[in-house]
C-alpha cells in the first residue's frame, strides 16, 4: 500500500512540475504544428523527383546526397540508393579522390573540359570542384547513412575494378592524408572559402585550385573530416588502429589551432601562402554558422560552447536581419572581395545568404544535445517559409525572400531529418 501511495505522489508532483509542464506542452505543439505536417509531405513530393541537388543543378551531387540519402530511402528501393554510391566509387580518381558529382554523359558530352570520365562508369561525366575538401568525406558519411537506414553491409564487398568499396572508401581517406594534409598544423587543407563554400576570391568562377590560390585551413573541412573517420570507423572496425590515432590528432589539432578561446568561436582561415583579401581586413571577426554546426556535429564543443555558439548565432540573426540561424556568415565578407559576382552583394550565396541546408543541420544537433526548446524556436522560421514559398529553396536573400533553386534537395533533407528527430522525443515521452 505504501508503495502504491509513493508511485502516486511521484506521478502528483512530476505533473506539478514546471520543467515536466514545459515538455508536455512542447510535445503537444510539435504533434499540432501545420509547418511540420505540411513540410514533411512537400519534402517526400520533392524527392520523389530525383537525385540532382535541385532544379537549378544537372548533377548529382555527394555533398547533397549525404544530405538527402535519408529522406531518399523513404520512397527509394535499397537498391537506387545503393546505386548512386557505387557510380562515385566508379568514378574515383587514381589518386583515391571522390569527384563532386555527375552528369549523364549525353548531357554532358565525351570530350568536354572540365568533366573527367572513367572506362567503369561510362554512363557518365564527373567533374569536381577542386577548392572543396569535402567530397572525400561526404561519400564515407553518405555510405554509414545508408547502412544505418538499410542494414546492408553487403556494399562493403561489391568489387569495383581492382578494389572493393571498403578498399576504395580508405584509399579516399588516404588521399587527404596524402594531398590535403599539412604537417605543421595537422590537419587537412583547401582553398579559401567562406565557411563550407565552393568559389574561392581569386576568379570568376572560383572553384578550381591553380597558382592563384591561397591555401588554408578551415573548421569545416577538418570537422567533416573528423566525422567521416568515425563513421569509418564503425562501420569497418578493423581500421580503428590506424585512423583513431589520426582522428584523434586531427581532433586534438583543431582545437589547439583552429578554437577562439578568447572570442569562444572558430577562427575562418590559417592561411598557409598569404591571405587574399586585403592586410587591413581582420577576418577573425567573422562568425561562420556553418562550420560550427558541423564542429558539433563532429563533437568538437562543449555543451556550454554550444549554448554559446547558438547565442552568437541568434545575435547574428538579429543584427543582420536575416530570417534564420542558416545565416552563412556575419558580418560578410565586404563587397569586392570575391571575384565571382555572385558573392558580391553582402548577404548574397555564400557570402551571408540564409541557407536552411546548413541551418537545419544545426538544428538537429540542438536536439541531439539536449536544447531542445531552443531548436524548436530556430526551426520555425525555416518550416513556415517552405510553406509560404511552397518549396524547398536553396538560399534566402537577407530580407528572407527565395533565392537559387526552388527544389533543393539538401534542405528538404536536413528538415524532414530533424521533424522526425522532434517526433520522436514525443514518441520517448
Amino acid at each position: 500500500m505504501k508503495t502504491i501511495l509513493l508511485l502516486i505522489l511521484i506521478l502528483v508532483l512530476a505533473s506539478c512540475n514546471p520543467k515536466t509542464s514545459k515538455n508536455q506542452e512542447l510535445i503537444k505543439q510539435i504533434k499540432s504544428n501545420e509547418y511540420f505536417a505540411f513540410t514533411k509531405k512537400k519534402a517526400l513530393e520533392v524527392v520523389k523527383t530525383g537525385f540532382n541537388a535541385g532544379d537549378g543543378y544537372g548533377e548529382v551531387w555527394i555533398r547533397d546526397y549525404n544530405t538527402f540519402i535519408e529522406l531518399s530511402a523513404e520512397v527509394y528501393p535499397d537498391s537506387v540508393l545503393k546505386e548512386n554510391l557505387l557510380v562515385f566509387f566508379r568514378m574515383q580518381g587514381d589518386d583515391g579522390n571522390i569527384i563532386d558529382g555527375f552528369s549523364p554523359i549525353e548531357k554532358v558530352g565525351k570530350n568536354t573540359p572540365d568533366f573527367t570520365y572513367s572506362d567503369l562508369e561510362p554512363r557518365y561525366a564527373a567533374h569536381k570542384n577542386t577548392v572543396e575538401t569535402d567530397q572525400e568525406s561526404s561519400l564515407i558519411q553518405a555510405i554509414y547513412k545508408y547502412i544505418r537506414v538499410t542494414g546492408d553491409r553487403t556494399i562493403f564487398d561489391e568489387k569495383i575494378g581492382d578494389k572493393t568499396v571498403a578498399e576504395r572508401m580508405v584509399w579516399a581517406m588516404d588521399f587527404l592524408m596524402n594531398e590535403r594534409y599539412n604537417e605543421k598544423y595537422g590537419l587537412i587543407i583547401g582553398a579559401t572559402t567562406a565557411d563550407w563554400g565552393d568559389v574561392q576570391p581569386e576568379h570568376g568562377w572560383g572553384v578550381d585550385l591553380d597558382n592563384n590560390t591561397h591555401k588554408a585551413i578551415d573548421i569545416y573541412d577538418n570537422a567533416m573530416f573528423i566525422i567521416a573517420l568515425n563513421n569509418l570507423i564503425e562501420m569497418l572496425p578493423e581500421t580503428k588502429e590506424r585512423w583513431l590515432p589520426i582522428k584523434n590528432r586531427i581532433a586534438e589539432n583543431t582545437r589547439k589551432y583552429l578554437w577562439d578561446e578568447k572570442n569562444q568561436k572558430y577562427r575562418p582561415h590559417i592561411y598557409l601562402n598569404g591571405s587574399p583579401f586585403p592586410k587591413d581586413f581582420n577576418e577573425d571577426k567573422i562568425f561562420y554558422h556553418g562550420g560550427t554546426a558541423i564542429a558539433i556535429e563532429a563533437g568538437l564543443l562543449s555543451k556550454e560552447e554550444i549554448k554559446i555558439s547558438l547565442d552568437k548565432m541568434i545575435a547574428n540573426v538579429k543584427a543582420s536581419g536575416a530570417g534564420s540561424i542558416g545565416l552563412t556568415l556575419y558580418p560578410p565578407y565586404p563587397a569586392g572581395f570575391f571575384a565571382n559576382k555572385i558573392m558580391n552583394p553582402e548577404y548574397s550565396y555564400q557570402n551571408g545568404g540564409d541557407w536552411t541546408w546548413f541551418g537545419g543541420r544545426m538544428i538537429q544537433e540542438l536536439i541531439k544535445n539536449g536544447f531542445v526548446e531552443e531548436a524548436y524556436q530556430q526551426m520555425q522560421p525555416m518550416v513556415k517559409r517552405v510553406k509560404d514559398n511552397d518549396g524547398f529553396f536553396e538560399w534566402y536573400s537577407v530580407n528572407n525572400e527565395p533565392r537559387g533553386s526552388g527544389t533543393f534537395r539538401g534542405s528538404a533533407g536536413v528538415l524532414y531529418k530533424a521533424i522526425i528527430m522532434f517526433e520522436e522525443l514525443g514518441k520517448n515521452q
